[in-house]
């Protein structure tokens, strides 16, 4: 019976171990989906944001 625990106690650890490495492996997914997200949001309205940008630098300059 002792031999069973062991070996039961020895596949729960295991099955830890595997688990994390996956929380792992999706956490940089999610990651790597918002860089990518990130990276076409500032392609398609980066001069429209820089524009924005510089206005509110004038303003605040002159204010």
């Amino acid at each position: 019976m002792e031999r069973i625990n062991k070996l039961y106690v020895r596949v729960c650890e295991n099955a830890r171990k595997h688990s994390r490495g996956q929380t792992m492996t999706e956490y940089a997914l999610i990651l790597a989906a918002v860089a990518i997200v990130a990276y076409v949001t500032y392609q398609v309205m980066g001069q429209d944001i820089g524009s924005m940008v510089n206005k509110i630098d004038v303003a605040l300059a002159t204010a």
